[in-house]
């Protein structure tokens, strides 16, 4: 090939000559110049397919799995899929900027005098200089002869305007003086007139203040103060009929509004085999070095014995409580059922310490009964459920499910995937609560505590699958909006009814464990 261009040229010789020679080892260049530069480009492209697909979010999760409802980040690409929960014990069983460089001035052009000729002379021999009539020598002669009759006259002159100069500047100094004078006697006068202007308006509001309140305020806060005191009369005869009421009333002996049976036990299940088959509040005392207390048994849920350690139906009582209130219980244990007994069960957490007591006693087992808002009901059974003390911070165990509700507490949420299901099973982990933070949840951080977000004190991992403590919400369905911090804070049980749905009832009741 030739370059564009350039004209066809014959030559005799075979060799070509030296100029078509260069004119080829010069295109062989550039055609190996493009090749290499190609390979330098695709070679480019391979390495920014290789980066950004290294670069692909290393956080993503598997297809089908989803984040959970806490927006707690999955486990990067080539971690564990699983968290290494602690061992739960066995159930009893048995720059800045540079300034600018400054540019140096340029050199200054020197620039020349035009030198007049014969200049300081008598004779000029330049056009510029005019005409040579008179000459130079004819005027300087006649300058200097009336110089010297003026100078004694320009002299004198200069005195006098010395003089003349003197005495205007003292006079104007005078007349200066004498304007700030009377500037700032005008101001004085003026200032003086303003106050006593600001001083004859103040006291014309106050006489009118004094004469307003005199005339309206006073006799209508009088009328307002005797109303007030027949009002705290009447309340003071008031609370003297109260307390002679109460005095007479508490002259006759009190009773009992509902009526404790006499059968008792060390729990519910020793009861019932003592001939209590009636579901009410009993007197139970587990332990003889310790008093007795009274707990709600259920007698007739899969032949009976059942000791209620928590139940939750209407909202009435409040279970964002503390350590203390959970460790000691709170709440109603039952309620007058209009029968002379207390057969109705009421909102209440037993207390920690005491379901501790109880499960420690023996092999033990756990029923979970909830409803929802629809009147349907589904159950969890654990053949074992043990509490520990408070030194493990009441750290739980349990273990054989059996059930309609879904596994939650050994198995998490079956919504969720990988780490998001494994930080969900509650089995092994100690209480928390809104001041004694024991979940697994970035432990020792004040901004990520399950039971400050959650609404109650549970066995929180990071965070939940059931939260039976959790906030009541009427109706079941819930949103984030009306969450108090945009958690699935409701009553929670996930493997039936997920995070926003906020359960109707729910009670955990426990009895020693019997094989069949």
């Amino acid at each position: 090939m030739k370059p564009a261009g350039e004209s066809c040229r014959l030559y005799k010789s075979n060799e070509p000559p030296v100029d078509q020679q260069k004119d080829r080892r010069s295109i062989s260049r550039r055609i190996l110049s493009a090749l290499i530069m190609k390979r330098y480009l695709l070679l480019a492209l391979f390495v920014s397919a290789a980066f950004c697909a290294s670069d692909y979010d290393e956080f993503e999760e598997k297809p089908g799995t989803e984040i959970n409802v806490r927006g707690n980040r999955p486990v990067p690409k080539g971690r564990e899929d699983t968290v290494r929960l602690q061992p739960a014990p066995p159930p009893i069983s048995g720059s800045s900027y540079r300034a600018r460089p400054t540019t140096p001035p340029r050199g200054r052009q020197m620039v020349q005098k035009a030198v007049i000729p014969d200049e300081g002379g008598c004779v000029h021999a330049s056009e510029e200089m005019g005409l040579l009539c008179p000459n130079g020598c004819e005027l300087k002669t006649n300058f200097l002869k009336q110089e010297k009759n003026i100078r004694t006259s320009i002299d004198q002159l200069k005195t006098d305007v010395n003089g003349l100069s003197m005495t205007s500047d003292n006079i104007y100094k005078y007349v200066d003086g004498l304007t700030n004078v009377v500037r700032e006697r005008q101001k004085l006068t003026s200032d003086n007139n303003n106050v006593i202007d600001e001083y004859t308006n103040e006291v014309d509001e106050q006489h009118a203040f004094v004469k307003g309140n005199m005339d309206t305020t006073i006799p209508s806060s009088i009328r307002l103060l005797r109303g007030v005191l027949e009002n705290l009369r009447s309340k003071i005869q008031r609370l003297e009929q109260t307390l002679i009421a109460q005095r007479d009333y508490c002259q006759k002996p009190c009773t009992v509004s509902c009526n404790i049976p006499v059968v008792s036990g060390k729990e519910c299940e020793d009861i019932y085999r003592k001939g209590g088959r009636t579901s009410e509040m009993y007197l139970i005392q587990p332990d003889s070095f310790f008093a007795p207390y009274k707990v709600y048994c259920d007698m007739e849920a899969r032949e009976g014995g059942w000791t209620v350690i928590q139940n939750r139906q209407d909202g009435s009582v409040d279970f964002g409580r503390r350590w203390d209130a959970y460790r000691d219980g709170f709440g109603n244990i039952a309620l007058d059922g209009k029968k002379g007994v207390c057969d109705s069960p009421g909102e209440f957490w037993l207390g920690n310490n005491r379901i501790s007591q109880l499960t420690k006693m023996g092999p033990t087992e756990v029923l979970f009964e909830m409803q929802d808002w629809s009147g349907n009901t589904v159950s969890a059974h654990y053949k074992q459920f043990t509490i520990q003390n408070e030194a493990t911070n009441y750290m739980v165990a349990i273990a054989g499910y059996d059930g309609t509700a879904g596994n939650a507490l050994l198995e998490g949420a079956q919504q969720l995937f990988g780490i998001n299901r494994t930080m969900t099973i509650h089995n092994g982990m100690m209480f928390s609560t809104s001041d004694r933070d024991n979940d697994k949840w970035d432990p020792g951080d004040p901004t990520k505590q399950c039971s400050k977000e959650d609404g109650g004190g549970w066995w929180y991992n990071r965070c939940h699958s059931a939260n039976p403590n959790g906030r009541y919400y009427w109706g079941g369905e819930y949103t984030k909006v009306m969450a108090k911090h945009g958690t699935d804070d409701g009553v929670v049980w996930m493997n039936w009814k997920g995070s926003w749905y906020s359960l109707k009832a729910i009670n955990m009741k426990i009895r020693p464990f019997f094989s069949s």
